[in-house]
């Protein structure tokens, strides 16, 4: 018979630390140097910080969330959130449903739900978007579907109410 202990025991010497090692000597003698500190990283007023990226992978479902301080989204799963981004990429079988707000938008994916684009959506072949869009510009690749309340952000343009768009090759 088996013993439950034995099987699942682990060997508590593995996770302690180890003791720090000893400082490195230091050369003694007229024209020795003082030991060089190790070098920190300097990080400058003017210098931006790393980009941010969360990545929903294929087969990943999440619901309910509220994503912010995320430069870049990546979809491929399926979320259901709120979304103020830099970035929103929706891979081929991604889908997001919710409210988007973002500088720029690529879809291969599902879209569901608002979206407004501060500077360029595009809906590649594949893509598919619903609900209350907004965008600067866009551009739609022949095979795209798209449908809902669709509006130009700026000035003088008109808001086409309720149409539905589907663009196929002819």
């Amino acid at each position: 018979m088996l013993q439950k202990d034995s099987l699942f025991r682990r060997n508590d010497s593995f996770f302690r630390s180890s003791p720090p090692l000893p400082p490195a000597p230091a050369t003694a003698g007229p024209g020795a140097q003082p030991a060089a500190e190790p070098a920190q990283p300097v990080v400058e007023k003017g210098e931006e910080r790393k980009e941010s990226k969360l990545i929903v992978g294929p087969d990943i479902k999440m619901k309910g969330v509220e994503v912010a301080d995320c430069d870049t989204l990546v979809v491929e799963g399926r979320i259901e959130a709120t979304l103020d981004s830099r970035v929103l990429q929706i891979a081929p079988n991604g889908t997001f449903c919710g409210t988007v707000a973002v500088d720029t938008a690529e879809i291969h994916g599902k879209l569901e739900g608002d979206l407004t684009v501060r500077k360029q959506l595009v809906i590649h072949a594949t893509g598919k978007v619903s609900g209350k869009i907004r965008y600067a510009k866009i551009k739609v690749e022949e095979g795209a579907e798209l449908a809902g309340e669709i509006s130009m952000m700026e000035r003088g343009a008109q808001s086409v109410q309720g149409v539905a768009v589907k663009r196929t090759g002819t």
